[in-house]
This record gives structure tokens, C-alpha cells and sequence, in this order.
């Protein structure tokens, strides 16, 4: 059964080559495609596709009130939603991980990570762009730090290896793949240190990471 997926982008060009490259594998679907936040909100109410592709910059709606709407705490059937950007890092790209988006892309992360995070995200998994995770770390280190939370129950060994590993931007398959272990078995891990951490998403726990010094920003 193929994954049904709206493109949203202001850039003709860019549209279309992103719904090319997903077009083209043969478990991905475009239903649709919109040029505004408008659009993509009412396309995506309406189709309800397994996946919104969402630029940032759009005019009407920006991708971050897109994602919220559709996507946010207190949506009851929140959809799963990537958002791809041409910044490195920026405001709007933490405001779209509050708002509750499942993946984050940079424009040229290139076809093999976009549908990569196009099939997490059906899924019911995240990918996190490696660059992107680094540059969420730099950013936390260079602001005034704060106590984190510990949380109430320890992490495990093993726990503590997948927190790194989720911290340095790597995906559940690659994590398998080091650590020897089942995909379903990373998969239980992190939706452990998410329980035990009190966070929503991948990103989230590499932030935490950062904050206990467990990691470091390269």
C-alpha cells in the first residue's frame, strides 16, 4: 500500500522536484500539491495524506502555524508532518519541532534522506537531518545553560548508548546496525527515553543529551 504525501513549497521549481523524486519510488504517492500555507492546510484537511512535505517560508501560512495546526499538542489526530528548509538552522525550525513536525530536512540533504524521512514519518517514527541535529547543539551551547530535569527512574546502559547515538543525528536502522540489536529493539528504547525523559520527538532528547553533557556539539 503506498504512503499518500502533499508537497507544500512556494518554488514551483522546488515543488515539482520534490514531488518528482518522491513520485518516482514505487510505495510513495503525491495526492497533492500546494503553493501557500493556505493551501497545504486545506489540502491536507481534506486528503489526509500519511505524510505533509512542508517548506518553512510560505506565504499565507508559514510551515511552522501549518504544522501547529495540524500537528500540535493539542490536535486529537495529529498528523505526521516533515519540514524541509534551505537554512542551516533558524528560529523556525524550533518552532516547527514545538509545534510537533515528525522530521526536519535541509533542501539538499539529497532524495535518498528525503524519502528516508518521508517513510519514518509514515511510519510513526522521526528522522532528524544529521546537520540539522548538529546545529540544534550548537545552538544550545552557546546559551546560558540550564539545570535539566534528571529523570526519576535512571537510564539504563543501554538507554544511555541509544541517547548518543539519537543525539548525533543517527536513524533507528543505523542505530541497529551499531549496536547490534533489532530495529524494534531501538524503537522500544527510544520511546523509553522519551517516556523517562518527559520529551515528545528525537530532537528533544538530543537537546537533553546536550544539556547533561552527555554529548557535545562538534
Amino acid at each position: 500500500m503506498s504512503i499518500r504525501v502533499v508537497v507544500a513549497d512556494d518554488q514551483d521549481l522546488v515543488r515539482t522536484g520534490l514531488a518528482m523524486i518522491l513520485g518516482a519510488q514505487p510505495d510513495l504517492e503525491v495526492v497533492g500539491e500546494a503553493a501557500d500555507g493556505l493551501a497545504a492546510l486545506d489540502l491536507a484537511t481534506r486528503l489526509r495524506p500519511d505524510v505533509l512535505l512542508v517548506d518553512i517560508r510560505m506565504p499565507g501560512l508559514d510551515g511552522v502555524e501549518v504544522t501547529r495546526r495540524l500537528a500540535g499538542p493539542d490536535v486529537t489526530d495529529p498528523m505526521a508532518v516533515v519540514v524541509i528548509t534551505t537554512f542551516d538552522l533558524d528560529e523556525y525550525v524550533l518552532g516547527a519541532l514545538r509545534a510537533g513536525a515528525r522530521g526536519f530536512l535541509l533542501k539538499d540533504a539529497g532524495p535518498e534522506l528525503l524519502v528516508q524521512a518521508i517513510h519514518a514519518a509514515a511510519n510513526g517514527d522521526a528522522l532528524i537531518a544529521p546537520n540539522v541535529t548538529r546545529r540544534l547543539l550548537a545552538t544550545f551551547a552557546g546559551q546560558a545553560p540550564e539545570v535539566p530535569v534528571q529523570p526519576i527512574t535512571p537510564l539504563t546502559e543501554r538507554e544511555e548508548e541509544v541517547l548518543a547515538l539519537v543525539a548525533r543525528g543517527r536513524t533507528n536502522a543505523e542505530i541497529a546496525t551499531e549496536l547490534f540489536v533489532g530495529l524494534s529493539t531501538v524503537k522500544s528504547h527510544v520511546a523509553s527515553l522519551m517516556t523517562k525523559l518527559g520529551v515528545r520527538n528525537r530532537v528533544e532528547i538530543a537537546m537533553w543529551a546536550h544539556d547533561t553533557r552527555r554529548v557535545r556539539a562538534n
